[in-house]
């Protein structure tokens, strides 16, 4: 895969539920906003519900001729019909998830530094995510924020290879247009399509930001 969407809907269990949203219903209105990818995080769930929620919303975005990537569990991915796995610096290696997931599936890997960049460009991943961009408090990764610099030096190194980029951490409608404006392909997106109450119109704000 040589491009992504612009947006990355996360459908997070624990922002999900903050709001008041079950993952399925948060998922289809994703989907209702016009999003065509989606990533599922649910970091402490038990496989079994993992797998039957997982399988719920892909059934419901394939019908919608759209994207799912599980986070972290490349089981499930593989279980639910999933589209592919994201892993994490402290999860099963890349091109371990890949044969897990599926030679066809879609696998992309978190990095915070330069040289976990240089690393990643050499599994056998079809993206790299670069993180986070901006403060949060919704993914703790252990990094401090790394601001624009070092998403346009990452999407650089990810186009010699052919491969996009996406930025995630603390991005807002206001700030996505900076970060594609930077060299990120995707900007990947939690907290900031659901505070506001009605995540479609959320995501319908992004497509139409990021898409012009």
């Amino acid at each position: 895969m040589s491009s992504l969407s612009p947006l990355m809907a996360i459908v997070d269990a624990d922002v999900a539920a903050r709001f008041g949203w079950t993952m399925p219903d948060l998922g289809a209105a994703y989907l209702d906003g016009g999003a065509t990818l989606l990533q599922l995080r649910a970091k402490t769930a038990p496989g079994g519900w993992l797998l039957d929620t997982a399988s719920a919303i892909v059934k419901l975005a394939h019908r919608a001729n759209a994207l799912v990537i599980v986070n972290d569990r490349a089981d499930i991915a593989r279980l639910s019909g999933a589209d592919g796995v994201h892993v994490g610096q402290q999860d099963l290696p890349a091109a371990l998830a890949r044969r897990i997931a599926g030679a066809e599936a879609i696998v992309g890997l978190s990095t915070h530094t330069p040289e976990q960049i240089d690393v990643a460009l050499r599994e056998p991943v079809t993206y790299v995510a670069i993180g986070p961009v901006f403060s949060t408090d919704t993914k703790a990764t252990g990094y401090e924020a790394l601001g624009l610099d070092p998403v346009r030096r990452a999407a650089g190194r990810a186009r010699e290879r052919g491969l996009p980029l996406v930025a995630i951490g603390g991005v807002t409608l206001e700030t996505a247009p900076a970060v594609i404006r930077a060299g990120a392909t995707t900007v990947a997106v939690i907290s900031d399509l659901v505070a506001g109450g009605d995540p479609a119109a959320r995501v319908r704000a992004y497509l139409a930001r990021l898409t012009v």
